[in-house]
């Protein structure tokens, strides 16, 4: 999958080379300091063995849009539901800017992206602020009581987006979230 972000994000930086800021002046902000401003190694038009489309397209995709889920989620299941976190702009960690005394555990996210790796070997980002920058590939978060996780991952599969149960929340005495993936364990 894509980059499930529009915009110019610090993982096109990070990705493509200098040749896009020579080519295209207007596609940054010119106060950037040049180490930051498309510092990557990659064209638009390279490949890498691990990923299904060049990079220029798995990078520049479209946003896909939860709207219609979400609406019929809304429609049936709004009294339960106790928040929504789209996970860009914030990552991973988006969430602890809407919890109070709750600890956040996400110990079953899906498998990370290839374009992720991409973007972490580019840039040489350590995995635990890789997921306070990027969604990872895990875009949307819904928080209700565990009976009703079925039938949100019911609705998303009818619009064909995959969904999971991707962890749970305790009680807590202070804000914390605690991510468990196949890079290690991080706690905010």
């Amino acid at each position: 999958g894509g980059m499930g972000s529009n915009g110019l994000t610090s993982a096109r930086h990070d990705v493509f080379c200098r040749e896009l800021a020579e080519k295209y002046p207007e596609c940054y902000d010119p106060r950037l300091p040049e180490s930051v401003v498309y510092c990557g190694s990659y064209r638009l038009t390279d490949t890498h063995q691990d990923l299904p489309l060049d990079v220029g397209k798995l990078v520049l995709s479209p946003t896909r849009t939860y709207a219609p889920i979400i609406k019929k989620l809304l429609e049936s299941l709004r009294p339960h539901i106790h928040g929504i976190i789209h996970c860009s702009g914030g990552g991973q960690t988006k969430v602890l800017h809407f919890a109070d005394q709750v600890h956040v555990v996400k110990d079953n996210l899906f498998p990370t992206p290839p374009l992720f790796k991409l973007i972490q070997d580019s840039s040489g980002t350590d995995w635990k602020e890789m997921y306070q920058v990027f969604n990872m590939g895990h875009r949307m978060e819904i928080y209700l009581p565990k009976e009703y996780a079925d039938q949100v991952i019911q609705t998303a599969k009818a619009f064909n987006v995959e969904a999971q149960i991707i962890g749970h929340v305790e009680a807590s005495t202070e804000k914390k979230l605690t991510i468990r993936t196949e890079h290690g364990e991080f706690v905010y």
